[in-house]
């Protein structure tokens, strides 16, 4: 992150790598145009330092810490133009600090420009604003009001402070500092008032009780606002408790308003914008805890990445036990934010045996009920928030028909998929069995990289003649979950590009069937020798009932993985056998029709043997597939071209 220029009398100073500089300038600049947020921040942080130092100290009672007053103070000071935040927490070693003070820098310059350069341009506040969160870079928006932060920290427990301070543009200081008082103080130097660009004046009391009351009136410790020396005998400022301090979760529903309830959101998730929904629950009986847990309404950026912050915050009878609680949510609902408070807990509980505790367990299985039933519930009554939440979130979601066998049903039926009935709208199963034609007894799927490919895949052509719908599955997800689950409320799943397809009703004549065995007798030599021909490529050649006017298609056995499946195994680095699958051949077309003709003449004949190496190559790329040798179906297509001319 950064490298050491000098050092001289213990004070160290370091300079800022190019992509740090850059991020904190977006930082300042660019993103907030409610620049109140930074106390929001700074007193979230010291709200996390109270907790963790709380539950060190219940589990480690040699720590030595003191616990006795824990809270976080506010310092205003007019005369100087500072504002300190300061609280008596868990504090932070010098290791500590060069590592979590330089979280900006890890959160990926690239990756943060882009998602602001597209919030920009969409002229989207509120999604500028998210990127808060997304990017963990709330201390640093202390620099939006600050022309100078100086930070003084000790951890609890050790015997030398750290102080770390900088103008936020090039470089940073840190040199230690014996009597550091336990826990952390963040002291911003103030800009100038500019009523214009909406820089208020943060050492006015009427104005930070505003904030506190606004954005952090649920924090579970005492905010104390100093209050200006009323004499020279006074040791230190008078203080006032400006935050109410009540456990949200706690309370009844009826007694929270929608504001709590968003500003608490928040608190929790670091986001700056509303929740998508709230779900605040409660299990009273042989086993009791709260859980107010909220969906946000954008996805995180790295919510496909590994080891990004995952799990709700778990607490036991209002005691901070931990943060990212991965045990209390499946891994598909990992974009899930909140807390459950759990009144049966050990205090001692760990990571290591949470996956084996049975109230755990218990609580996890009630809360992914909970969360389902809130989404299917929303589906009903609130379409324009289901579809918010599927575009976010059901990549994710579908990654649960893979784990959660006990919710794949409720899962399936919460899923939307695109189909051939609707060009702008998505689909759910229940919708689609209600629109199923008389004698339909499949739910019909394909599929592929895009929906542009599948709509004009020859495995198509039939089922569209038919107006039978078809699900257009394009999410890698997708490839993956069709191949385990294998109905949905007892109507089978099929692949149209898989196994025999028999679109054939009640409505089929007698003089139809004869049409087919006088085609298998027809077609049979061909067939025959096309097999042998193509035997490195393919385990069978049949004539075709999907297809209407593409002469040939791929196909695979009704079990085989798919090419674009057995791709992504490989990329994983999992060797899988390579998978022959089926040519069909459609046997009205002209093409297929000439090769029969053609192989009845002369079987040997040079042109037929490669016109059937074409008809193969045709089938792969029209499924987007990939030829083992494109540079000889080049040359064949390129001669037979010229020879027909």
């Amino acid at each position: 992150m950064t490298s050491q220029v000098e050092t001289a009398d213990t004070v160290e100073t370091y300079e800022f790598q190019a992509e740090s500089r850059q991020l904190l300038q977006l930082v300042v600049h660019s993103i907030y145009s409610n620049k109140d947020i930074f106390l929001r921040e700074l007193i979230s942080n010291a709200s996390d330092a109270l907790d963790k130092l709380r539950l060190e100290s219940l589990r480690d009672s040699d720590l030595g810490a003191d616990t006795d007053d824990l809270h976080i103070a506010l310092e205003p000071d007019a005369e100087a133009r500072t504002l300190t935040v300061r609280d008596n927490g868990i504090g932070m070693s010098r290791d500590e600090v060069v590592r979590l003070i330089g979280t900006i820098a890890k959160s990926g310059t690239a990756e943060f420009a882009r998602k602001l350069k597209e919030a920009k341009q969409a002229q989207d506040g509120e999604g500028s604003a998210a990127l808060i969160g997304n990017f963990g870079v709330g201390f640093y928006s202390s620099f939006m009001v600050a022309d100078r932060v100086t930070l003084v920290t000790r951890r609890a427990g050790e015997g030398e402070g750290t102080r770390w301070e900088s103008d936020g543009k090039g470089t940073y200081t840190l040199q230690p500092v014996a009597d550091a008082p336990q826990g952390t103080s963040v002291t911003l130097h103030l800009k100038p008032e500019d009523t214009e660009d909406r820089l208020w004046d943060y050492t006015d009391g009427g104005r930070i009780r505003d904030i506190v009351r606004e954005h952090s009136d649920f924090i579970p410790w005492p905010v104390r606002l100093a209050a200006e020396s009323a004499g020279e005998d006074d040791a230190e400022p008078a203080a006032e408790t400006i935050n109410s301090m009540k456990a949200l979760w706690a309370r009844p529903q009826s007694e929270i308003t929608e504001d709590e309830y968003k500003e608490f959101y928040k608190h929790v998730s670091h986001d700056w914008n509303d929740p998508l929904e709230t779900i605040h629950t409660r299990a009273e009986g042989s086993f009791e805890y709260q859980a107010l847990l909220f969906i946000p309404s954008r996805a995180p950026f790295d919510l496909f990445q590994q080891g990004a912050r995952r799990g709700v915050n778990l607490y036991v009878k209002r005691v901070f036990i931990m943060d990212e609680c991965e045990s209390l949510l499946p891994d598909y609902l990992r974009f899930v934010k909140g807390v459950v408070d759990a009144q049966d807990l050990s205090l001692n509980v760990s990571r290591e045996t949470l996956q084996q505790d049975r109230q755990i367990q218990l609580m996890h299985r009630r809360l992914v009920k909970k969360i389902l039933s809130t989404v299917k519930a929303m589906r009903t009554k609130d379409a324009e928030r289901y579809d918010t939440f599927w575009e976010q979130y059901g990549r994710a979601v579908k990654e649960g028909l893979l784990s959660d066998f006990d919710n794949r049903e409720t899962i399936l039926d919460i899923c939307s998929f695109p189909s051939t009935h609707d060009a702008e709208r998505q689909t759910g199963l229940r919708d689609y069995k209600s629109r199923m034609k008389d004698g339909q007894e499949h739910i019909y799927y394909l599929t592929g990289e895009s929906r542009a490919r599948l709509e004009n895949s020859p495995h198509m052509e039939a089922f569209r003649a038919k107006g039978l719908e078809v699900l257009l599955l394009t999410d890698p997800v997708d490839e993956v979950w069709v191949e385990s689950v294998r109905e949905f409320d007892g109507t089978p799943l099929q692949s149209i590009a898989k196994g025999q397809v028999d679109l054939d009703g009640e409505e089929e004549t007698k003089e139809g069937d004869e049409e087919r065995e006088r085609q298998e007798q027809d077609f049979a030599p061909l067939l025959t020798w096309l097999a042998s021909a193509l035997s490195d490529d393919v385990k069978e050649v049949r004539l075709s009932t999907r297809l209407t006017t593409s002469p040939a298609c791929i196909v695979g056995d009704e079990h085989d993985v798919t090419p674009t499946l057995e791709k992504m195994y490989r990329a994983m680095g999992q060797e899988i056998p390579s998978i022959k699958r089926i040519l069909e051949l459609n046997p009205t077309h002209p093409l297929v029709t000439a090769l029969r003709e053609a192989h009845q003449r002369d079987a040997g004949d040079t042109a037929v043997t490669e016109t059937a190496e074409l008809l193969h190559g045709m089938a792969l790329l029209a499924e987007g597939g990939e030829l083992g040798d494109p540079a000889r179906f080049t040359r064949l297509l390129a001669g037979r071209l010229a020879a027909g001319l």
